[in-house]
This record gives C-alpha cells, structure tokens and sequence, in this order.
C-alpha cells in the first residue's frame, strides 16, 4: 500500500548491521503495508531491553539484517492493512516480542503460542521500534490507554509481560516467600505485583549494588541484599532475570522443598554441575520462553490496579547505543526507555 501524503518518505532509525558492533543511525524509506493484517505505527517511545544486548552481541543468532531492533513498542496507529477491523488511526497501542505466529502448528493449537515453530520476533526477526515507525500486526498489538505517559508504559511491554510469565510459571500467588535474583527491569516491576498480592520478596542483587537494594526495599521488598548472601528465610520459589547460570543453583539452595527457580532470560550463561540433593524433594528448575497474548492482556489487567510504577531512564533515539552500554554495566536501577521527541 502507498503511504499518506501527509506521512514522512524517510524516517530515523537506529540500525543493527553486523552483530558485535555498534548501531548505525540512518535515514531510511518509511516502510509500506506488507499484509493486509499490518499496520503503520507512529512511535513515541522504545524500550531498552537486555535481550536487545543479546542480539547485538551475538549471543542470539540469526537475526534479520540489516535490523532495527526494539521490542517494547508504544505507538499511535497511523495506517492499517485492508484487512484490520480492530484498530484505526489514531489508536494507542503495545507492542510486544512476539510479532507473528502462524497459528496452526501444533503448539499454537494447544495454547502454547510461545512456543509456535513459525513464531517471528519484533526487533529480532522482525524489524522493531529504535524508529520513528514502525509495522506489526494487528492481532499482536496490545491496546493502551491514551493518557498514560509512553515512557511508563514501555517496559511493561517486555520486562513486565514476561516477567509476570515467570512469576506465573513459578506458581504466582500461590507462594508466600519469594525470590527474584538480578533486580532489573522485571524486577523492579514484578515485586510490586507480588506485593500487591501480599508476598515477601526477597531481592538478590549483584554485590556493592546499594542502589539497586534501595530501590527494592522502597516497592516493597521485605529484605534486599547481594547474591552472595543468603535470605533470612528459606524461599517457597525464586525467579532469576540476571543472565548467570550460577544463579540458578544459588537459588536452588534456597528454596523449600517442592520450590520452583524459574529462569526469565532468553540467554543465560551455562548452568554448573550441582549435586542432586539440592534438586531432591520435588524441586524444579524451569525456563520461560516469549510470551502468549493471552499473558499480555492478563498483565495489562493488573498493571493499573496495583498500580505499577515503572523506574524509567530516558535516551534520545540517536544515543541508544548509549543506553545499550549503561544497561550492560548496570549504570542505573530499572528500565531504559527510547524517546522519539
């Protein structure tokens, strides 16, 4: 389809070329409807997420190239394909990491669209929202609320939906004593749900991170330390969001019997050898894996009644391998975010 008179013909954008080196900040064309299920986004802000680092560095391989990335999307709808009948322009909308499912495989008949062999990735397979436009489809498109600050809501749209699946997957409100190791993004939006529905939260950081500790003790946290240390209590189940296979067994330790440790990262490094003893008495390690669009729509429910309140650090489109740098050295305590202004 041709673009609105009134749109732009070029766009910034920062861009992946090669992974293991820095973004490229280039004036491309301003992309065109490809299916009639798509839309044209207008984008106002992106979140900064530790999976993009992932995909920059290699750790993730294959992506689209050349790629914009940036999966945690808040956009107005500026154009849609013939086929969409549930957004117009000027809609306010989400979107998330999972872009695209084909809807028919096997995992997608049994409710595990996560899972779906054909399952496209925004930001990763897909292009994504370090842009000022952006595509995605219709039917992965969250709807939000017109007056909510962009900045607050975009690391709700990767941090908070899949860190709400790994509290879900590690028994949600059923434990009363939880951990949640690397305080981060997901973390810092994960405890006050717990909280919310009257958990103990015991947050790990890494070692000297005063900061990070402080923010957890202020959303609720009961005790905030380093990983190094143990809880003053054993832990019912523990999510970890740092990218260190070590953690998994720490947190092994520390849970009851009958415990989970669920894993909220897309790469973690290698899990170590552990003795069987700590995995005894119906423990369980497990890992999440995207997200279904039923856990968006169930987190976004829950989101505003808590209300959760995300810590925000804002960059300029054109500093975000800026912002990629500080995430990766733990220079702030919760969420970067992209602006478009």
């Amino acid at each position: 389809m041709g673009l609105d008179n009134r749109l732009p013909e070029t766009m910034k954008a920062m861009v992946l070329e090669e992974q293991g080196q820095p973004l490229k900040q280039r004036q491309l064309p301003m992309p065109e409807i490809q299916t009639p299920d798509q839309v044209l986004l207008k984008v106002e802000a992106c979140g900064v997420c530790r999976t993009d680092l992932h995909i920059l560095d290699g750790e993730l391989p294959d992506p689209k190239r050349p790629l914009i990335p940036g999966h945690q999307i808040v956009g107005t709808v500026v154009r849609t394909g013939d086929a969409v009948t549930n957004l117009q322009p000027g809609d306010r909308v989400g979107v998330p990491w999972l872009g695209h499912t084909d809807g028919s495989c096997r995992y997608c008949r049994r409710g595990q669209e996560n899972l779906c062999e054909q399952a496209r990735f925004t930001g990763y397979t897909m292009d994504g929202g370090y842009a000022e436009y952006a595509l995605a489809h219709e039917p992965f498109c969250f709807p939000l609320p017109p007056d909510a600050r962009a900045l607050d809501i975009a690391p709700l749209l990767c941090a908070g939906l899949i860190g709400f699946r790994t509290w879900r997957l590690a028994g949600g409100v059923d434990n009363e004593r939880l951990g949640i190791y690397g305080f981060g993004a997901a973390a810092h939006i994960l405890c006050q749900i717990a909280c919310w529905y009257g958990q103990s939260v015991y947050a790990f950081t890494r070692p000297g991170d005063e900061a990070a500790q402080k923010l957890a003790r202020d959303l609720g946290a009961v005790w905030a330390g380093s990983s190094e240390e143990d809880p003053p209590e054993v832990l019912d189940a523990a999510l970890v969001f740092a990218p260190v296979g070590d953690l998994m067994v720490t947190a092994l330790g520390h849970v009851d019997r009958g415990g989970s440790v669920v894993s909220g990262g897309i790469h973690m490094s290698d899990i170590p050898a552990f003795p069987y003893r700590l995995l005894w008495e119906e423990r369980s390690m497990k890992s999440v894996a995207n997200l279904t669009r039923e856990d968006g729509h169930a987190f976004l429910e829950v989101a505003p009644r808590v209300p959760v309140r995300t810590e925000v650090h804002a960059y300029a489109l054109k500093d975000a391998n800026q912002a990629l740098e500080d995430l990766r050295h733990g220079r702030f305590a919760g969420a970067a975010v992209l602006t478009m202004d």
